[in-house]
């Protein structure tokens, strides 16, 4: 084993290296290097600064990279210390005080402490801040409740709210409130994305564009060690090369398997990792204009889809047919009253007569991939087979994931009338209050890509929000579902059950319900 003799640098350079030498590896002898876990991801990267970015595809690399004052309790969504040790409540629920972990440094060696909290949190939400021109920060609804954020001492940290806020430990355990070491935004300022620099167990060594991003174990962590030497993500957005990496030895983890290609892994050479997880996949439709602008041809479009086909055909028994805004997982919180919209072209006609729009011309957004997609292409594919066998004209139009994404997130307007969506989340407020609310339409930051408006539905999840009650934020959240599921902003098509492969050297990998990807303690052989 002569190549653990090597230092550190050396070892993370040789292994790069020597990946360079079968970057599409077809030898099903070939194999990646020792203490070096290759993962295939869905796509390329868009950014590593954690308050930039919206897909888990890159919060799956970023929560290797950084901490945030909590964390996810494994296998589960409840919150639990990270790098904050405790932390208390007000009794109006206006003021949470968090105790800081002791001796923690940043991978750039400078100290993590209550004002590198508040330099994180006054980036992202203050207008004035020097360095709040690093952004976009799409994400930073996730603390709109913040007013102030105060350093107390070195490890006190306290946040004050303009109202109670009950997503706010949630939201801070979400990669948007992961840490940014401050002097490095200092020094990198808006290619800080490019630079990664936290406290997590991986250090940032490589970002080669479309090709991998490599992070190195941190021997100054905190906490326990990585059990990897080092972590390359490769970015193969083609499902069908991504599969034919794993069979042949050219990554050794993957992440969202295709569903028709779960049995090329089954037997002693592969593990396939399944885990639940608060998910749905949907078509935004666009309410502003066209079509869709009609209440009925909403409704038309929900029923005239066989998601049940979808879910049990394309998708390979791999999901459950949505219905509605809201995921089962939530299931405090989920009105199990709804049926989904029964697959009923009949119905999806009359509708149409009724609204005067039969042989719409409707135009389609589809990506080739991306996190919680599934397989896009072929679902985009059969909806567009069973929109037309009611009549409907529809015309896909197929991107690339992140320039899908920057596509639809702006808004449908005046390009398109649909488009595929999903999303994985970590509080049953986070999808509606940020895709469903009039407030959340993209020219106010949101992603409400479709124009949805409904007055009841924006009073619902504003209450919701600041109830100090689960059952009175569970109760206001099913009669929201009830609402949307009947004005039809989106197909509701699915909910997904996440899963992973491994070969047959990694050991000690979960996923976890947050769909997030913690390597910190996987070994390899």
């Amino acid at each position: 084993m002569q190549i653990l003799k090597l230092t550190r640098r050396a070892f993370v350079a040789a292994s790069i290296a020597a990946l360079g030498m079968f970057p599409a590896l077809t030898s099903a002898h070939a194999q990646t290097p020792a203490e070096v876990l290759v993962v295939g991801q869905i796509a390329e990267p868009k950014s590593l600064d954690p308050a930039a970015v919206t897909a888990v595809n890159d919060f799956r690399i970023l929560v290797n990279l950084y901490e945030g004052l909590v964390r996810y309790k494994s296998g589960t969504l409840e919150v639990a210390p990270a790098l904050a040790e405790s932390w208390e409540i007000s009794e109006d629920g206006t003021e949470y005080t968090f105790k800081l972990r002791e001796g923690v440094t940043f991978h750039d060696g400078t100290p993590f402490n209550a004002e590198a909290v508040k330099f994180n949190f006054d980036r992202m939400l203050n207008e004035d801040h020097p360095y709040h021109n690093t952004g976009p920060f799409p994400l930073a609804f996730f603390f709109s409740a913040v007013e102030e954020t105060t350093a107390m001492d070195e490890l006190t940290v306290k946040f004050k709210l303009n109202a109670p806020f009950a997503p706010f430990l949630s939201n801070l355990a979400y990669p948007t409130g992961l840490l940014v070491s401050p002097e490095a935004v200092k020094q990198h300022g808006e290619d800080i994305g490019r630079h990664p620099t936290g406290t997590g167990a991986f250090k940032f060594v490589e970002w080669a564009s479309n090709e991998r991003v490599v992070v190195d174990r941190y021997a100054d962590y905190w906490g326990e060690q990585a059990g990897v030497q080092a972590v390359v993500f490769r970015p193969i957005t083609d499902a069908n090369t991504r599969v034919a990496e794993m069979l042949a030895g050219g990554i050794d983890m993957m992440v969202e398997v295709p569903p028709t290609a779960l049995s090329q892994f089954q037997g002693d050479d592969f593990s396939i990792v399944e885990q639940a997880g608060p998910h749905v996949w949907f078509l935004i439709l666009n309410a502003k204009e066209g079509p869709f602008a009609n209440k009925l041809v909403r409704q038309a479009a929900n029923y005239a889809i066989n998601k049940e086909a979808l879910v049990n055909d394309v998708l390979e028994g791999t999901a459950a047919v949505a219905a509605g805004p809201t995921p089962p997982a939530f299931a405090w919180a989920y009105n199990e009253e709804l049926d989904p919209y029964p697959y009923d072209p009949e119905k999806a006609k009359e509708l149409l007569a009724e609204a005067g729009a039969e042989g719409a011309e409707l135009t389609f957004y589809v990506t080739e991939g991306g996190s919680g997609m599934l397989d896009p292409v072929a679902m985009g594919t059969a909806i567009q087979a069973d929109l037309a066998a009611v009549g409907l004209d529809v015309k896909i139009e197929t991107y690339e994931w992140n320039t899908f994404l920057g596509e639809v997130n702006p808004g449908l307007e005046g390009k398109a009338d649909m488009a595929e969506m999903a999303w994985m989340t970590n509080d049953p407020d986070t999808l509606p209050y940020l895709a469903l609310r009039t407030e959340a339409w993209p020219e106010n930051g949101g992603f409400n890509s479709g124009y949805y408006s409904n007055e009841k539905v924006d009073e619902l999840l504003e209450k919701a929000r600041t109830s100090t009650s689960q059952d009175e934020r569970a109760a206001l959240y099913r009669e929201m579902q009830a609402i949307v599921q009947d004005d039809a902003p989106w197909v509701f098509v699915a909910n997904w059950k996440q899963n992973a492969v491994t070969n047959d050297r990694v050991e000690n990998f979960d996923l976890e319900p947050s769909f997030l990807l913690h390597l910190q303690n996987v070994t390899k052989k």
